[in-house]
This record gives structure tokens, sequence and C-alpha cells, in this order.
């Protein structure tokens, strides 16, 4: 089951001036400021910066949706004809990400939170 699409991750080059940015344009600062990713809360969305993402596949800016069974939910979209861009792993503190991309080469991310 999809909880929505609550959080856009942008693989960037230079995170300080991404960072300088996504600070500007939304008004806030980070809420997570680390070496591997930069996080800011705005408007109810999660608005990432991934320094690392281009090496994991990301070609631009793509979309998470959150799920409550990510393997499911990835199997399912294998399953219906999506590529897998990056299996199923844990970026710290139990919380799964993974990616697709559609037949038309729409990068599609999911999510999961830990169960509290």
């Amino acid at each position: 089951m999809s909880e929505g699409m609550q959080t856009i991750i942008y693989p960037v080059k230079d995170a300080a001036r991404a960072k300088a940015l996504f600070g500007a344009l939304l008004g806030v600062e980070p809420y997570a400021d680390e070496p591997y990713y930069i996080g800011f809360k705005a408007a109810g969305q999660d608005v990432g910066l991934d320094p690392n993402g281009h090496a994991q596949g990301l070609t631009g800016p793509t979309p998470f949706w959150h799920v409550t069974d990510l393997p499911e939910r990835l199997a399912a979209l294998l399953a219906a004809g999506a590529e897998l861009v990056q299996d199923a792993r844990d970026v710290g503190n139990g919380r799964l990400v993974a990616s697709v991309k559609d037949a038309d080469g729409n990068m599609v991310g999911l999510l999961q939170d830990p169960v509290a």
C-alpha cells in the first residue's frame, strides 16, 4: 500500500551550492546536514539532496513513494515491467529505499520507514 509521494531526492554534484540554492528556494534550514544527505522539510514535502545520487543511478530528481511494504511494492513494479535501478537497501535506522525506471525511462523511488 502506498502512503503517497512525500519525498523527492535530487542527485547533486556540489552539495554546498545545492544546499544554499534549496535553502533559498524553500526558506528553511535543513533538518539533516550530513556528507551523504541533506534534507529539508517544507509544506509537508521532504526534499533531499544526495551527493552520491548520480553514482547510485539517479539521473535527475526522483519522486519517492512512501510504502508500507517495500519488498512487496518493488516486486509488483518489476512484475509490471519496471527496470530495477537500485535494489532495496537500508540507508540508516531501518529506512529502506529502492528505485526503478518505468517503460518510458521515468524514475520511481520507493521508501519504507521503519515500523515504530
